[in-house]
Formats: structure tokens, sequence, C-alpha cells
């Protein structure tokens, strides 16, 4: 036979097994489902003032903390004003906060973010003057300081109307914060790192410890469903062995888990949730009460009165043609979505029927109601 036979024969075959493989199972590296210890952000805070604002500031009589603040920075300058009486509406309080991230070197900047604190009605073209930023043990790891940006408009009239856009009292002030302090963590002098699940899972952290033992024997254990201890080989440092390791993929487990949000009629269901074979009829009552009034005319030289009498007609409305069907015994998640489908119901009416599913016990999974 021809070459080009058996080359075709072998193309078809090739397809034919793909079409019958077995699922892929959605894999994830393990950086994107764990955090590592100590590499995190830590919040800074601070408290500073805001000047040149164009008359849109805090009322120094309504602020006293504004009031206090603009006198002692200008008593630091050499100014006395104490015994004068501010009334500038130019400046204005207020908070500062920024992120400090992990291993950021001295000298670096990072992004703060200035929101008020009295009454203020925009930090529109304001600047922000030198304010130290505080970590969570009170000592100072960054300042602060520049021309605030709030990406808003607000305009008004002399009648009182005006038009707003953005949020005119909060801002940004890109790269506006110096790192002058770092936090000290050293990753490479660790000996052991653990790996912290974001969603805890028996499953999922045995899977990341074999996965890790299956390139570094002996290195990883699970010492619960959050927690994977690692330890780096010898003559490995630990920044060297966490890039290894990284990258490694595995299946995340999780459990059977039915999120429903009332309010805006949400409900998410998991790749594993299953429903044990039930029936199920639902059905829509309307009671309708309508309200008609009628007159009441008396008899010419009766003496009577002319009175209002109400009518009511009360109706009920009963949705026909709704008949029990059967629901569940099936092992994929498509199939359950069909059948739930198939009863016609809006999200909200599913809702209360996933419930009282639940609470018949053919539920197999934890309904979470947020």
């Amino acid at each position: 036979m021809p070459r080009s036979f058996f080359r075709t024969v072998l193309i078809a075959f090739a397809a034919v097994s793909a079409l019958v493989a077995g699922p892929a199972f959605a894999k994830s590296r393990i950086k994107d489902i764990v955090a590592f210890e100590g590499v995190r952000e830590n919040q800074l805070i601070g408290y500073g003032i805001v000047v040149g604002l164009n008359g849109s500031g805090d009322s120094l009589r309504n602020a006293p903390m504004t009031k206090q603040s603009l006198e002692a920075m200008l008593e630091r300058q050499g100014v006395n004003v104490r015994d004068g009486n501010l009334n500038t509406k130019n400046t204005a309080a207020v908070m500062v906060t920024a992120n400090l991230p992990a291993f950021s070197a001295a000298g670096s900047k990072v992004d703060v973010t200035v929101s008020t604190m009295g009454d203020a009605k925009s930090l529109l073209g304001g600047t922000l003057l030198v304010t130290s930023l505080q970590g969570a043990d009170g000592q100072t790891y960054a300042v602060a300081q520049g021309t605030v940006q709030t990406g808003s408009v607000s305009a008004g009239g002399a009648s009182g109307s005006s038009v707003t856009k953005g949020v005119p009292t909060a801002g940004r002030i890109a790269g506006g914060g110096v790192i002058e302090r770092e936090t000290g963590f050293q990753m490479v002098n660790m000996d052991i790192m653990r790996l912290t699940l974001r969603n805890p899972d028996f499953t999922t952290a045995r899977r990341i410890a074999d996965a890790i033992n299956s390139k570094f024997p002996g290195c990883a254990q699970a010492q619960n469903p959050t927690i994977i201890a690692t330890r780096a080989p010898a003559g490995t440092d630990m920044i060297s062995f966490m890039t290894n390791i990284e990258n490694l993929e595995v299946e995340p487990d999780s459990p059977a888990k039915v999120v429903i949000d009332e309010v805006a009629g949400v409900i998410v269901m998991g790749d594993d949730v299953r429903i044990s074979q039930v029936a199920i009829a639902q059905g829509n009552l309307t009671i309708s009460v309508q309200e008609t009034p009628a007159v009441s005319q008396p008899a010419p030289f009766s003496q009577g009165q002319t009175k209002v009498i109400p009518q009511s007609t009360v109706s009920v409305d009963e949705e026909k043609g709704r008949k029990l069907i059967t629901l569940g015994g099936s092992p994929s998640l498509k199939s359950l979505v069909g059948g739930l489908n198939a009863l016609g119901v809006t999200p909200r009416d599913m809702i209360s029927i996933l419930q009282a599913v639940k609470a018949a016990g053919a539920l197999q999974a934890d309904i979470e109601v947020m």
C-alpha cells in the first residue's frame, strides 16, 4: 500500500484518540493558590494637611483640628499666628494611607491615597505637605508629599445647583511616598517557609506537598488544610527553592458549595454539587383584591344622604399545568443545571427550591447565603 495511505490512517487514529481522551482537569500554579509566609504588604497611615485649595477646604470654625494643625505647622516655620484670627478655606486636614510592598528598599516610591477628614468640598489642585506614614508598630516607614490628583469634576452655580463627577474629597499621589525604612524581613536566611492556602482544603494541601516532594523528595509536609511547611534542600537557598516550586502545577480541590446572593438573585454552584433524585413541583399563587367605589343615591324627598360605598372583588389565580419534575441522580453539573432550568422558574424561585431541597436532605452541598 502507498505510504500516504498509512499516513492518513495514523492521522485519523490520532484524531479519534484525542476525541475519546479523558476530560482535561484545570491545573493551577502553586504561586496562584498559596501565600508565602512573610511575603505581604504592610499598611501605612498618617495625618497631614493639604494646602492650595481654591476655597474648597475645611471651615476652620467647624474643623478645629485643621486650625490647630495649621497653627502648629506655621510655628515650626517660625510664624506665630496664635494671636491672630485664621479664617481661610484653602487648607484641609486629611488622612494619608499607603501600602508598603514586600521587600521595599529605602528610597523607592509608592502611591499614596489622600482623604479628607473635615468639611472640605474638594481636594482638586491641592498639595499635600510632608507627612510621615507609620506602620502598626508606630514606626515611620515612609514620607509622603506632592500634588493631589482627584480625577473628578465639580461645579456649582449661585442658585445652589451643582454637578459632581467622581469623588472630589479623595485623591491619589502617584509615587508620592518615599520609603525611609525597610521592614527587615530576610527571606534568604529562612530555614523553613510555610505556604498558606488561600482556600483551605485537605486534598489540595496534600497535592501541593506531593508535587513538591516529587521534585524535591522530603522537602514538604502538609501540616493542616491551610499550611504546607517546606524546607530547602541542602546547598539551596530559600529564594532559589521558592523559584523552583512556585511554578509547579497542581489540581485544586474544593468542597461542594452553593453560594446564594438573595439581594441580587445570583446563584453560583461548584462542579461537585450533586442532588439526590427528588420530585419537585413549583407553582405561583396570586391573590388580587380590587376596590371599586360605588355611589349610593337616595330617593327624592327621602331625607337620605348620598354616600360612597366601597365594593371589593377578590380573585385567586393559581398557575396551572405545573407537574412534578424528577430532578437529580446525575453525576454531572450540566445535567443538574439542565434539570433546574427545566422547571422554568426565575432565579429567586430557584433559590427557594434549592433551600427546600437542602431541607429535604437531597442537596449534597453546603449552602452559603450572602
